[in-house]
């Protein structure tokens, strides 16, 4: 159940009235908080910490900060760090120490959209984000937020005198300028995305003033605070950048378009924001270094920002206006740099892993690169660590809507999906590519751990190997063996389908041991491994034969503000579910696409119903249950091995670092261990 009220009331006048306001401020850290409570866990607001510690908070800046400043492309000279943060700027109490500025995160990505969130999200901030309980909302860029009482108005705080990188006011129009003359604007985004649509229709955004925005609903949002809290999309873009190059905000646009070689709004907003809030796609830096040389990169309120991209990684350097500072008064970020390498080979990340080359890996380091790259930890002067994860289960989904409509029929038919469940033997499995970790477990659209209305059967039906009984079902469907033994379709071609996969999203052991399992019913799979763009492009064409990934984006807080993973196409761009015809059925009203059947048509009807109550209440979990049961029915993806612990790796030099809670995409990497309080010990 949201809180419904969690604005901080100023309380600085009490610190004043009591005589302390001169007091140095108590230097609290998670480890020792000097006895200070603050209102949410680990920080405060600045009027709240100079009351409980009695003090006045005198601001320090980086020493390096003009240096880096004059690396970003088109920012001015800088005022001082008093004037650059906000005017209630947030207070972070470190984890263990308070840091020491300078140094560089060094990391690998496998390319400019691939493998890279881990990294994106050491920078990233958001309206809220959860504390690092997984548990607790806790304010960021937003100072507060009010919910009226059948959720459908939600009034969002900010912070008075947050700038952006470049040193403009940020304010509650950057929120309605990103959601009015972006998001919803036609001529910009051609469709709004699904994910920002509400009872059918956009939320009504509103600026009520500089630092108070409104977002009305159609219907019941409860959980769309989570969102926020552990998502990649930001609800604000810089109007004053941005809007230059829009008719309704400058007269002089279409001068302006031209003198930059801009033919529209949407190809100068497309330049610099990429056509997605997804901010791993190549920077103005990248596509077209002149032009972003005389136009300058798109401010940002992130931690770092990005001031040089070339085809072989990206450079960015620390937000001169970024709004947190810890509770001796410093500014942060400590760190100077983020280094991001592009490395597609995994032997050549781990071997730069385990030459100390690389100060934090999350993303894309897998179990079974656990034993060897403990064994070098010495001599990379790093630690590899394993933490619990959500969504790591890999799944296997037979294209439900495939082109061909024969397999399109097999693939339809639950019995097949049971049959190639009770195929695989996941003990094997677990032992080869798991090093016998995890537990044996079906892949449903939620984490169980994290809702409590999932009925075990749903995870654990058909997990078992069980030749004879899938052979029988194969057998039922009438799917017969010719004369060396190999499966026949009903047309009389052999029964064969490919499996394209990306490493980054599963291993290619488990595949190898798919296909020899499978093989052995009879049925013929070839296997073709291609990078994580080529999937996302083939798979969102819908010309794969079985959609493969992590099953990610499951998580309860997660799946309560967004249904993607529940409803067709039970997935997104980046991680493609494939019903994708029966969605587009719906979206044309049966013009288009494929009628689905009566239960997948009966997801929406839930999905809506799921949405609008607040998670964990009775409605939400009986709305939750039943879609889980049609999911579970209908076995609409197999899992194969879950609760999987995950390694990361951590240079011994970077400080202030919390163990994870979890290792998890759900939770956006990083974004709940305060990545900006992370310093390098020198």
């Amino acid at each position: 159940m949201p809180v419904r009220r969690l604005l901080l009331s100023g309380v600085a006048a009490l610190a004043l009235a009591a005589g302390a306001a001169a007091a140095a401020c108590p230097e609290a850290t998670v480890a020792d908080m000097k006895g200070l409570s603050p209102a949410f866990p680990q920080q405060f607001e600045l009027d709240e910490f100079q009351a409980v510690g009695g003090c006045a908070l005198a601001f320090a800046e980086n020493p390096a900060i003009a240096e880096l400043n004059a690396r970003i492309v088109g920012n001015p000279a800088l005022p001082p760090v008093a004037e650059r943060l906000p005017a209630e700027p947030l207070v972070v109490a470190p984890y263990a120490a308070i840091g020491q500025y300078g140094g560089a995160i060094t990391g690998v990505s496998r390319g400019t959209e691939s493998g890279t969130s881990d990294l994106l999200s050491v920078r990233h901030v958001n309206l809220v984000r959860y504390a690092d309980d997984l548990k607790t909302i806790v304010p960021n860029v937003a100072k507060g937020w009010t919910w009226n009482e059948d959720f459908t108005q939600l009034i969002i705080t900010l912070r008075a005198g947050h700038k952006w990188s470049d040193g403009a006011p940020f304010t509650a129009h950057d929120v309605a300028f990103w959601h009015n003359d972006v998001l919803t604007n036609s001529a910009i985004t051609e469709k709004t995305p699904d994910r920002w649509v509400f009872g059918d229709r956009p939320a009504t955004v509103e600026a009520l003033d500089d630092a108070t925005v409104r977002f009305t609903f159609a219907s019941p949002q409860p959980n769309i605070i989570n969102r926020w809290a552990m998502d990649y999309g930001q609800t604000f873009l810089p109007r004053h950048f941005l809007g230059r190059f829009m008719d309704a905000h400058n007269a002089d646009a279409a001068s302006l378009r031209a003198e930059f070689g801009f033919a529209s709004e949407k190809e100068a907003i497309d330049f610099f924001y990429g056509g997605s809030d997804w901010k791993d796609v190549p920077s103005p830096l990248l596509k077209d270094p002149a032009r972003a040389a005389k136009t300058g990169v798109m401010p940002t309120l992130e931690s770092h920002i990005v001031a040089a991209e070339d085809s072989n990684g990206r450079r960015l350097v620390a937000n001169p206006y970024f709004h947190m500072v810890d509770t001796a008064g410093h500014q942060l970020p400590y760190i100077d740099e983020i280094r991001e390498d592009y490395v597609p080979e995994r032997d050549v990340v781990n071997l730069r892993v385990m030459n100390g080359q690389v100060v934090w890996k999350q993303q894309a380091i897998e179990l079974n690169d656990f034993p060897l790259l403990k064994e070098n930890e010495a001599k990379g002067g790093y630690t590899v660590s394993l933490a619990p994860t959500l969504g790591e289960t890999v799944y296997y989904s037979f294209a439900r809507n495939h082109k061909d409509p024969v397999l399109r029929a097999i693939f339809n038919d639950p019995r097949f999906s049971q049959a190639m469940s009770l195929g695989l033997d996941r003990e094997e499995i677990r032992e080869i590519v798991y090093l016998g970790q995890g537990r044996l477990e079906q892949a449903i659209p939620v984490e169980a751990t994290t809702v409590g209305f999932v009925p075990e059967d749903a995870l654990t039906q058909f997990v078992g190997h069980d030749a004879d009984r899938a052979n029988a079902l194969l057998d039922e469907m009438k799917l017969t063996r010719n004369a060396q033994g190999q499966r026949m379709r009903p047309d009389g071609k052999p029964l064969a389908f490919r499996i394209l996969f990306a490493s980054q999203g599963s291993p290619v052991q488990l595949h190898e041991l798919a296909r020899s399992m499978w093989a052995d019913l009879g049925i013929t799979v070839d296997l073709r491994e291609v990078t994580s763009d080529e999937y996302r492009a083939t798979a969102n064409a819908n010309d794969v034969d079985v959609f493969i990934w992590k099953n990610d984006g499951i998580s309860g807080p997660f799946i309560a503000q967004d249904a993607t993973m529940l409803v067709p196409s039970f997935g997104d761009f980046f991680n493609p579910g494939g019903g994708f015809e029966w969605a587009k059925w719906r979206e044309t009203e049966g013009a288009e696409g494929i009628e689905p059947p009566a239960d997948i048509l009966r997801l929406w009807e839930l999905a809506d119903v799921f949405l609008s109550a607040p998670l964990g209440s009775a409605e939400s979990d009986a709305a939750g249950a039943e879609i889980v049961r049609i999911h579970a029915d209908q076995m609409l993806k197999i899992g194969v091995v879950a609760g999987i612990p995950s390694p990361y790796v951590q240079r011994n030099d970077l400080k202030n670092v919390q163990p994870l809670t979890a290792k998890t995409y759900d939770y956006y990497w990083t974004y709940p261990y305060r990545p900006q309080q992370w310093f390098l010990a020198r």
